[in-house]
């Protein structure tokens, strides 16, 4: 996609939705790092209606650390994998108390070494904890990307080094959200809405779906 479509494409997309942020609910950076290590294979609403109730009795490491693995487990029993995520909560937690005084880390290789935690949720927490423009490419935006011929790619680094390339800086620091929520929303795995896709006539996909 050319530079200046590319352009126009956030310009919408910005206009539509000048302050974009993430759809899971959180107060701290440990609670939106917690509700997305929830958050794999798992949908947004499923997680936060976990989350509602635990962050109520333990919304710090030191907090998680005394509830316990047993008892976390059966707050996220409704989330898919939830043995494995209990066990890399605790093991996070742990880690963050013994290393950071309890505080989530602000840099990349801190955040990977974390258990449970690669670089999807590393760039979530750098983006919106902390306000760095990096891109999370998940499911939604890898079709997008690729879909649009907005930053194809034939693996999810691929979509995310070429999105970093693309995106004008203006726009860096919110794409990561648009995009999900363009993917979510709009250009849907199945049947994408093209009709009402503010971007199509910017998007080189050849299927596009009819007017109804």
């Amino acid at each position: 996609m050319p530079a200046r479509q590319v352009s126009e494409l956030f310009r919408r997309l910005h206009e539509l939705n000048p302050r974009p942020t993430t759809e899971l609910l959180y107060t701290t950076p440990f609670e939106l790092l917690v509700a997305v290590i929830l958050s794999a294979q798992a949908t947004d609403v499923g997680v936060n209606k976990a989350t509602r109730k635990l962050f109520a009795l333990a919304n710090t490491p030191q907090a998680m650390l005394r509830l316990g693995e047993e008892e976390l487990k059966r707050h996220i029993s409704t989330i898919g994998l939830f043995n494995a995520k209990a066990s890399h909560i605790i093991a996070t937690c742990r880690m963050l108390v013994d290393q950071y005084d309890g505080v989530v880390p602000r840099s990349r290789e801190a955040l990977e070494a974390l258990p449970g935690v690669g670089r999807k949720t590393a760039n979530v927490v750098l983006n919106t904890a902390f306000g760095e423009p990096t891109i999370a490419v998940d499911t939604h935006i890898f079709r997008v990307a690729n879909r649009t011929g907005l930053a194809p790619g034939r693996t999810v680094r691929e979509v995310e080094d070429r999105l970093m390339q693309v995106v004008p800086q203006e726009y860096l620091k919110d794409a990561h959200h648009w995009l999900i929520l363009h993917g979510r929303y709009v250009c849907k795995a199945r049947k994408p809405d093209c009709p009402h896709c503010v971007i199509s006539d910017l998007c080189a996909y050849p299927h596009k779906t009819p007017a109804e």
